[in-house]
């Protein structure tokens, strides 16, 4: 085999390793839990897990889902950010778990308009879940 298609054919092999596998071993971390409560009043949690890259095709577009906004979803907002004083509704949720082999303890409610904003996000994978 002439020396120019042997750097090329080890070149494309080495791009295709690269490009990973399906199996979950190889891929980032991903196991939460989420826990919706419909209002602080409610004795009824309804909960969810969520194991990444996921085994049903539910999980599987909830793990989608959440990979366009996390791991940004989970940070709380900040302390001096000013946001507006609209109440969104009394519904709230927690996430803990891993996520890329981070540990994660979030909480999301829509007391204000930054909270809604991080509801609006995460809602997507609470609506594959069945959560909301």
């Amino acid at each position: 085999m002439p020396r120019a298609v042997l750097v090329v054919v080890l070149a494309l092999l080495g791009t295709l390793t690269a490009c990973g596998s399906d199996d979950p071993e190889t891929g980032p971390v991903v196991s939460l839990t989420f826990n919706v409560r419909q209002d602080q009043d409610s004795d009824t949690t309804h909960s969810a897990t969520l194991g990444c890259p996921g085994k049903t095709p539910r999980d599987r577009d909830a793990c989608a889902a959440l990979e366009v906004v996390a791991p940004k979803v989970f940070e709380p907002v900040p302390v001096d950010q000013a946001c507006t004083m609209i109440f969104g509704g009394p519904e709230t949720a927690t996430v803990t778990g891993t996520f890329a082999e981070d540990e994660v303890d979030a909480s999301f409610n829509r007391a204000n308009g930054c909270e809604i904003v991080r509801w609006k996000q995460i809602e997507p994978v609470l609506s594959l879940l069945k959560l909301a």
